[in-house]
């Protein structure tokens, strides 16, 4: 397995504590910075970790900002990324199971490290159910290419 990273300011430190939690686990890591805490702009990372996803060079990717919101608005503005922003277990695994989610986003200034390393294993072991839910992934691909019939 392979996974993207990346981080603003606000997500740096967080982002740095998954990259060593990963890389205990033995799961390769592809860093996108932020590369330091000074101040910095989301989208960009966002954007280089979803072209990432996008481009199939990584597995998944996970992005950190200060509450997970902005990093998810701009990584979903990359065809083929399904980013989801979570803060509890329920939701992390359910975005796998039912969105077969590929991007995490996580709030630096909403979670602790603790939570946030706990919910990067829910959303890396958990696999997407498919069957009814894989076809609504694929509508939701379909709204993206613009051939969605309703």
């Amino acid at each position: 397995m392979k996974v993207a990273l990346g981080a603003d300011s606000a997500g740096y430190q967080m982002k740095e504590k998954i990259k060593a939690h990963l890389a205990e686990r033995g799961i390769e890591t592809v860093d996108v910075g932020a590369y330091s805490a000074e101040s910095s702009h989301y989208p960009e990372f966002a954007y280089k970790l979803a072209t990432n996803v996008a481009e199939k060079n990584v597995d998944f990717g996970i992005l950190i900002c200060g509450t997970g919101i902005g990093m998810s608005i701009a990584a979903n503005k990359v065809k083929g990324v399904r980013a989801s922003v979570c803060s509890e277990h329920f939701s992390t695994r359910y975005t796998r199971l039912h969105n077969d989610a590929n991007v995490l986003c996580l709030g630096a200034r909403v979670i602790g490290e603790g939570l946030a390393l706990e919910l990067v294993d829910i959303f890396l072991d958990t696999e997407a159910e498919g069957g009814r839910h894989a076809l609504r992934v694929d509508m939701i691909r379909d709204i993206e290419n613009g051939t969605y019939k309703a």
